[in-house]
């Protein structure tokens, strides 16, 4: 490491100063990488090797970033659990076990070839396979969320993948010592084993590990599914938003450190558990919206964690290890985890983003690499070769899936005649076009979205759903709903919904800026599109306006509106509690212009064009109209109950 003088800041502030240089470097680099089109991961890389020791100017503290680093992968792994169960994840355990465990055999083969190739032991070599076999958590995680694949089966076999991944790390992490001294580096006794069993052989130390990783699984299915959202439910009643979100957090991050500390898991193991378990409570959403901005803060400390630990240097000094090191991260571990997925029988698209969550290299790596150097097993030189692999992938990996969303299309034609025993199981290979026309086509099956559906299927309108949600998919085709599994943003989406026929758009999705975003391209579509959209602030209800939507119904004022109903004298004793009944009667210029009133006008619903909006796109036959707004006046107080959700707490998903 260069020896020079770091940047003086008064006072002694190395977790303030490396926080402050971190973020800040990490949104200018970031956001220029955005402007040139490329992955904003590379910015915030690029921004660990300007804040690194190894290049001019400010020095970050590389410790405490790397410690930071490590709340992010908790968190990240937190919220992925809370978006799984244990059924999704015994689902996929017949490719992800076998297939994992293939993949780390053939890639530790690679790795200890080219490291026999550079006259280094077997020793370092099997440390070198090991650390270039197992992909980074938070970048495998990143890329599946991106795209909205986390969710989906290649989603689930991605994750159950890394799972085996770093149960199997485990395992090396606790066996490398043990073993060290008969592969020729320092020998170290397993204390733990030694105190128990008064010796610390190869077998008590593999028994100790599997016995501590079996009894943590145990303890958090059998107790912490019924302690954790037991704890959850008693600080939600108390009201207290502060509360509930420290409860979220001291969860995440306390299983964690404690299974880290008691059990000898991972943390990123650790903290998955506890999310899955929550994931069985109805708090799991809000608690999800809880730990998102701070998730995604410590993930890009991550990712500049990442880049200081790289000296530039080496692409000079060693550049045909770094090469040979390079191809074995990206494509062998790549070309083998294809083979094996193919195998079992998936399709090319199922393998290819498989390999392609697995070309990279990230925290356990580190962690064998500086393991193996202290053990005496691999030379310096090997670390450093990881350490730029890692980087190197890391930056390479957003252009394979660049490269894969291009392919996305051709190669779901290709497989749309799978085998149909298993095409109910699998994301489908390409969208089914509707035969409807005149029909109402609903973005969203959330609780808002799922109240809308009730009540045009209750009133006999014709209309499909727009959803990429995994359960809700699978909930819309038990009830026999046509549904389109897909993004509501995405063209072809829109195109098999038959937006040019249809008669109304309903955005039931939370997010008023996201769903503007699917009423531009509908409206192309469609211009005399009668479009009805939801907002939570005056800034969504103006974009969604000038966006082009018809209809407008802001939550929280129908919440107030509710209650100021109740108030003044429309209420009544034994009115639910919830929410009073709502007066009803003709809609104001202004409503209809710009917030809709489900209170004030409950046959809004029906066709209420923003003031020099567009005209309802079918005219309205005889007796339609009256079926709608009937319909529509039916679902008024659950539509409006379900609106005022987000004015107590987060929105939960769609």
């Amino acid at each position: 490491m260069p020896s020079r003088r770091s940047l003086i800041v008064p006072h002694a502030t190395p977790l303030i100063a490396t926080i402050v240089m971190a973020f800040v470097l990490a949104f200018i680099l970031g956001a220029v990488a955005q402007r040139l089109r490329v992955s904003p991961l590379v910015g915030y890389l690029l921004a660990g090797i300007v804040a690194g020791p190894f290049t001019p100017g400010f020095v970050a503290d590389q410790h405490l970033a790397t410690e930071l680093a490590e709340i992010g992968v908790i968190l990240l792994m937190f919220g992925v659990g809370l978006h799984f169960s244990l059924k999704d994840l015994l689902s996929v355990k017949a490719i992800a076990i076998p297939g994992a465990v293939v993949q780390i055999a053939v890639a530790t083969i690679l790795g200890m070839g080219l490291a026999h190739l550079m006259g280094w032991s077997l020793g370092g070599g099997l440390v070198f396979g090991l650390a270039l076999s197992v992909a980074s958590t938070v970048v495998l995680l990143r890329a599946l969320q991106e795209r909205r694949l986390l969710e989906s089966e290649q989603g689930r076999i991605a994750v159950g993948w890394l799972i085996v991944e770093d149960l199997a790390m485990v395992l090396a992490l606790v066996l490398l010592p043990a073993m060290s001294g008969a592969l020729g580096g320092r020998s170290v006794a397993n204390s733990e084993a030694l105190a128990l069993f008064g010796s610390s052989n190869i077998e008590y130390t593999l028994g100790l590990t599997i016995g501590k990783v079996a009894a943590f699984v145990v303890l958090m299915l059998v107790v912490g599914r019924r302690v954790i959202p037991w704890i959850m439910q008693w600080v939600a009643h108390t009201g207290s938003r502060e509360l509930f979100r420290l409860a979220v957090l001291a969860i995440a991050l306390g299983v964690a450190y404690g299974s880290a500390l008691l059990f000898g898991v991972s943390f990123a193991l650790g903290a998955f558990f506890a999310g899955m378990v929550l994931s069985e409570s109805p708090l799991s959403h809000r608690a999800a919206e809880e730990t998102l901005p701070l998730r995604d803060a410590f993930a890009v400390l991550f990712f500049v964690s990442v880049g200081m630990l790289v000296d530039p240097t080496i692409l000079l000094r060693e550049p045909l290890e770094l090469l040979g090191t390079l191809l074995v991260v990206v494509i062998g571990k790549s070309v083998a985890a294809y083979m094996i997925v193919r195998v079992f029988g998936y399709e090319k698209l199922t393998a290819l983003t498989i390999s392609a969550s697995l070309a990279q290299i990230g925290e356990f790596s580190f962690i064998l690499a500086a393991l193996g150097v202290d053990l005496g097993l691999m030379p310096a030189a090997g670390r450093d070769l990881i350490l730029a692999a890692a980087i190197l992938s890391i930056l390479i990996n957003p252009f394979f899936f660049m490269a894969l969303d291009r392919l996305r299309p051709r190669l779901t034609r290709k497989t749309a005649e799978p085998a149909e025993e298993r095409q109910a199981k699998e994301q489908p290979a390409a969208l089914v076009p509707t035969l409807q026309s005149g029909h109402t086509v609903l973005v969203g099956y959330g609780r808002v979205g799922r109240l809308i559906a009730e009540g045009l299927r209750g009133g006999g309108i014709p209309f499909l759903v727009i959803e990429d949600g995994g359960d809700a998919v699978e909930s819309l085709r038990r009830a026999q709903i046509e549904v389109l599994p897909a993004n509501a943003a995405a063209p072809e989406a829109l195109a098999a919904a038959n937006l040019p026929g249809a008669r109304r758009l309903i955005l039931a999705i939370p997010d008023g800026f996201e769903a503007a975003s699917v009423l531009r391209k509908a409206r192309a579509l469609n211009p005399g599109l009668e479009i009805i959209a939801r907002a939570h602030s005056d800034a969504e209800v103006e974009h969604l306006r000038q966006g082009g939507a018809g209809f407008i119904i802001m939550g929280e004022r129908e919440v107030a509106r509710g209650m100021l109903a109740y108030v003044l004298g429309d209420g009544t004793d034994d009115a639910p509690s919830s929410i009073g009944p709502l007066p009803s009667g003709p809609a104001t210029p202004e409503s209809a212009s710009s917030v809709g009133s489900v209170g004030e006008n409950p046959t809004a619903l029906a066709a209420t064009p923003a003031e020099g909006g567009p005209a309802p796109a079918v005219p309205d036959p005889a007796g339609a109209g009256a079926q709608d707004r009937a319909s529509a006046q039916e679902s008024t107080a659950d539509l409006a109950s379900a609106n005022g959700d987000s004015a107590g707490q987060p929105t939960q998903g769609r």
